[in-house]
């Protein structure tokens, strides 16, 4: 067993320019009962998309902007893809009885049943009560059947653009945007597009210097929505490289990650999202106990092995307490490429939807 602490350097994914007033989002209003804006962001029980769901989240809930809810159908445990688990102490039920008026702002992240009809319901209900619905890669698709796209512009992950097409004919797709606004509908590419639009939400609603304030604690420069989707596709090489990763289970990894009350929610998500994107490793959480720990931002994380048995895991990795987050993505990526290579660096990239064209300043990008 293999101990690893990630560390971080100085590298930028992120374009160095300030972000345009012109591509900025508009002002979101909160209600007028509301002493701050009431934002939920909501999954299902079985299997919620891990990155789309904890990072806005989380960098919503440290803004201190806002009153937060993390809700699903049921209160109980969500499983999360690619992996691990959460509790969830909020039901729709409960929302609605707190706030019969409707949230502000609904965040709406990839979910295994894009026609969860009871999440369609509640997000059509919500909508006609006012709300701003952001759908955080494919989360599109559920605001697409709860009809919120109809004659819409929009984004999603580059991997749906088409299928995306095809079936909602009456929405005009945007492509090299990170994020999409049309009135009171929001849309975004891929997973990592969760943090930029995080940070332009609290632009909207707090202004500039705050999102600043919180752009800096992430480790980004900018928060536009400058993008290209071209970038992202999958060739042979990583058709090849995904099935050769899963088809040699004598090579399958645990990826243990040591929970500690306070972790870092948005570190946990980005590096656990990722090691578990590569069809060579999985990540699971280590606690004494496997009892839930609270993250910093009020997340309750659910462990899979006792601390007595991290020796079944092939490597540790420790989250830093004190570290930012998207320098420890790219950190993280750079691992995996050293662990799995270069393909298999490329190949969770690109479902991440992540530039990897400033990495290679720093290491090598040859397959």
């Amino acid at each position: 067993m293999t101990v690893l602490t990630l560390t971080f350097n100085h590298l930028s994914i992120f374009a160095e320019s300030k972000i345009q007033p012109e591509i900025r989002l508009e002002k979101i209003h909160k209600k007028s009962n509301h002493k701050k804006p009431v934002i939920v962001v909501i999954g299902e029980n079985q299997y919620t998309e891990l990155t789309d769901f904890i990072v806005p989240y989380g960098i919503l809930k440290r803004s201190e902007i806002a009153e937060i809810y993390a809700v699903a159908p049921n209160k109980g445990t969500m499983d999360m893809f690619p992996t691990l688990s959460i509790e969830i102490t909020t039901s729709i039920d409960d929302f609605d009885n707190l706030h019969p008026e409707g949230s502000d702002i609904v965040i709406v992240p990839a979910i295994h049943n894009a026609e969860n009809i009871t999440i369609i319901r509640w997000i059509q209900n919500q909508s006609k009560n006012g709300a701003t619905i952001v759908g955080i890669c494919d989360g599109v698709w559920t605001l697409g059947h709860a009809g919120l796209l109809n004659n819409k512009k929009a984004t999603g992950h580059w991997y749906s653009k088409e299928s995306l097409k095809n079936t909602f004919p009456n929405t005009e797709w945007i492509k090299n945007k990170r994020y999409v606004q049309d009135q009171n509908i929001i849309t975004t590419t891929g997973v990592t597009a969760s943090i930029p639009i995080s940070v332009a939400l609290i632009e909207s609603i707090a202004g500039n210097k705050k999102a600043e304030e919180m752009a800096k604690s992430l480790g980004i420069q900018s928060w536009d929505p400058t993008h290209n989707t071209e970038e992202f596709n999958l060739d042979w090489k990583q058709y090849l490289t995904a099935a050769k990763n899963l088809t040699f289970v004598w090579n399958h990894e645990t990826i243990g990650i040591p929970l500690y009350h306070g972790i870092d929610e948005i570190s946990l998500a980005l590096v656990a999202d990722s090691y578990s994107r590569t069809y060579r490793s999985k990540t699971k959480l280590i606690s004494t106990n496997l009892q839930p720990i609270t993250s910093n931002s009020g997340i309750r994380f659910l462990s899979e092995i006792k601390e007595e048995n991290r020796k079944e895991t092939n490597l540790i990795l420790e989250i830093p307490k004190v570290k930012k987050a998207n320098p420890l993505l790219e950190e993280t990526l750079g691992q995996i490429q050293n662990r799995y290579g270069m393909g298999t660096m490329r190949f969770v990239a690109t479902q991440l939807e992540f530039s990897t064209g400033p990495l290679c300043h720093y290491v090598t990008c040859k397959d």
